[in-house]
């Protein structure tokens, strides 16, 4: 499971987890700190957050800064996401450290707060991790191709390289947001296969939208009944499948992707 349905919306996995985790740390709090304590606790909770969050960020950049130094203000933009999670645990746990230093008293609710969010968070991903390793394989599902030929499934369009399948609609505005540095990857990146495959709409529709945009796109499928979201385990688009050599699912990411994010996938799938 990638995303999960909440009526018309499909919401990505991983802010729901950390929010649940927030979730469950603020209530053992309350549980377990004296009340006229428990605003103050809950101020060092959010601010480790906060601040972990930010860490995480800045040091996935720093990682790879080739990446964002093609596209500076993608580094503004945290929905491709890019964190560096054990940096960001850690500073979260610094920061309380620091408060509990400087307010003892604060030592057990801090404490078991804390670790009620961290754990909550570490089993509710790992059973995510778990679920996933069922869907690795891609799914055998026929896709017709936009323009003449017969239609295939995806394990049957490996050839030996990475693949990188992109679910996408035309009325879809973070589709159509991350399509040029799609485009502009396919035609880069000669060592990794694309294919975009288009979600519930007609040949018709697909192609005149391209063609408004001034996308030449390879390899661009339709799956008119849009099966292939749930099979993968992503209601939402776009979605976006990453896949090595092998035919193993190695990643994947709901939402728009910019294109310093793209970079930095593509590197860790060319690097396998």
């Amino acid at each position: 499971m990638l995303s999960l349905a909440v009526g018309p919306l499909a919401l990505p996995l991983a802010p729901l987890l950390l929010a649940l985790a927030l979730a469950v740390a603020l209530l053992v709090l309350r549980l377990v700190a004296p009340r006229a304590q428990r605003e103050a606790l809950a101020g060092s909770l959010w601010l480790a957050l906060a601040l972990g969050l930010l860490v995480a960020r800045l040091l996935h950049v720093l990682r790879h800064l080739d990446a964002y130094a093609h596209s500076p203000a993608a580094v503004l933009d945290v929905r491709d996401g890019g964190w560096l999670a054990p940096a960001g645990v850690t500073a979260a746990l610094a920061v309380l450290l620091v408060r509990v230093a400087a307010h003892p008293a604060w030592r057990r609710p801090l404490a078991w707060s804390a670790a009620a969010g961290l754990l909550v968070w570490l089993a509710a991903g790992e059973a995510v991790l778990v679920r996933q390793s069922r869907q690795a394989q891609l799914p055998a599902l026929a896709l017709a191709p936009l323009e003449a030929g017969a239609p295939a499934s995806l394990p049957a369009l490996r050839d030996g390289r990475p693949l990188v399948v992109n679910l996408w609609a035309s009325w879809c505005g973070p589709c159509r947001a991350e399509m040029p540095a799609f485009a502009a990857a396919q035609l880069r990146e000669q060592g990794v296969r694309f294919v975009f495959v288009n979600q519930g709409e007609s040949a018709a529709v697909a192609r005149a939208w391209l063609a408004r945009e001034g996308l030449n796109l390879r390899d661009v499928y339709l799956d008119r009944a849009s099966a292939l979201g749930p099979a993968v385990g992503s209601p939402a688009l776009p979605t976006t499948l990453f896949v090595d050599a092998g035919g193993q699912r190695i990643g994947a990411h709901v939402g728009a992707l910019n294109e310093a994010a793209l970079r930095v996938r593509l590197q860790a799938l060319q690097a396998r």
